[in-house]
């Protein structure tokens, strides 16, 4: 008798192979930790186990970059320290020449010593880096603001702009304009068009944005929003007269968001921290004047003067370490944010990609 098909046979091998597949990859899981090692496992659980920890190492990053940070601001402050050591010896000097007990000769020797003092300001000032850059010599000042009025419209851009028509002419305004302003101001952009005529204008072909107007928003450096933009007046004009496009705001511009340091705290684009510092040298606090010459002690009059210019200088020194200061403290409660996120999202993804030993097994 012939015997063409095993069938038992077959079921058993089949069995077998299913067997040690099903062997293979317990053992692949618990020798890696993981219930995914393959997009076959999970594919859905993969895409979303590898986005968290994009994110957590991320987060990470973030965590390293705010503790880097520390240390910079920590460098400027430190310095700064020395420069109020600094000022007031300097500003105790200053008060000893103002004693008419003193010679001649006394605040000579006096002013030698407020030269070299000056002197060092300038060094620290120049010198004092992190990481090679350079950080209180007016090259990170930044965010600076300024008064009412005042602005910096970046791209060569102009603020104002003046057209000559003639009566029911058409015109044309295209390109953008880029207003950069201070971190965390409020407030609102404002534009007019206005002429003494007022008989009116009539608006077409502009876009959503320049039909809405107010509510449009004025972009900061960092691609967030620092206020609304709005129109006063919209009036007509007779024929040679101007039209004179003007940009008024009541919060402070920024000089220049390029000089600041950028500090990425987060784990994704745009999650950054600017932070300007001042110059600290010598000119800067007003200890030297255009010609680069300290201040003059050599004398009760001019002596009495230079100390209520080193108590300017004081209070500039002490504003600006109150401002790192602050920064500091903001840095420690974004590195505990950071640990805490990371800690979480890590637990999450572990959910998702780690083996449950007691199934496995």
């Amino acid at each position: 008798m012939r015997i063409n098909h095993n069938i038992t046979a077959l079921n058993t091998y089949r069995q077998f192979n299913n067997a040690n597949n099903a062997q293979a990859k317990s053992m692949e899981k618990l020798s890696s930790g993981l219930r995914i090692n393959s997009a076959a496992d999970d594919a859905a659980g993969l895409a979303i186990s590898e986005k968290m920890r994009g994110q957590v190492r991320g987060l990470d990053m973030a965590s390293k970059n705010a503790q880097d940070a520390t240390s910079l601001i920590q460098t400027a402050e430190g310095a700064l320290q020395e420069t109020h050591d600094i000022l007031q010896r300097m500003r105790e000097l200053a008060v000893q020449s103002s004693n008419d007990t003193n010679t001649e000769a006394d605040r000579k020797e006096i002013q030698k010593e407020v030269e070299q003092l000056t002197t060092e300001i300038d060094r620290i000032g120049n010198t004092t880096e992190f990481n090679t850059q350079k950080l209180l010599n007016g090259d990170k000042e930044g965010l600076k603001a300024a008064t009412a009025g005042e602005y910096t419209i970046q791209n060569n851009s102009k603020a104002d702009v003046s057209l000559t028509l003639a009566a029911s002419d058409d015109f044309n305004v295209t390109g953008t304009i880029t207003i950069t302003r201070v971190n965390n101001e409020d407030g609102s952009t404002q534009f007019e068009v206005s002429d003494p005529a007022g008989t009116g204008i009539t608006l077409d072909q502009f876009d959503e944005t320049a039909a809405k107007l107010t509510g449009a928003a004025v972009q900061k450096a960092d691609g967030t929003t620092a206020g609304d933009v709005g129109i006063a007046n919209l009036t007509d004009m007779a024929v040679g007269e101007s039209i004179t496009i003007s940009f008024k705001a009541a919060e402070a511009a920024q000089t220049d968001a390029s000089k600041s340091l950028s500090f990425q705290i987060g784990a994704n684009s745009g999650q950054n921290m600017l932070v300007g510092i001042n110059d600290m040298r010598a000119e800067a606090l007003g200890l030297r004047d255009a010609n680069g010459d300290a201040l003059d002690i050599t004398s009760a009059g001019s002596a009495s003067t230079a100390v209520t210019t080193i108590n300017n200088a004081i209070e500039k020194v002490s504003a600006e370490r109150s401002k790192l200061g602050a920064f500091q403290n903001r840095l420690d409660h974004t590195i505990n944010n950071l640990s805490t996120s990371s800690e979480n999202l890590t637990s999450a993804e572990s959910r998702i990609r780690d083996v449950d030993y007691a199934l496995a097994a």
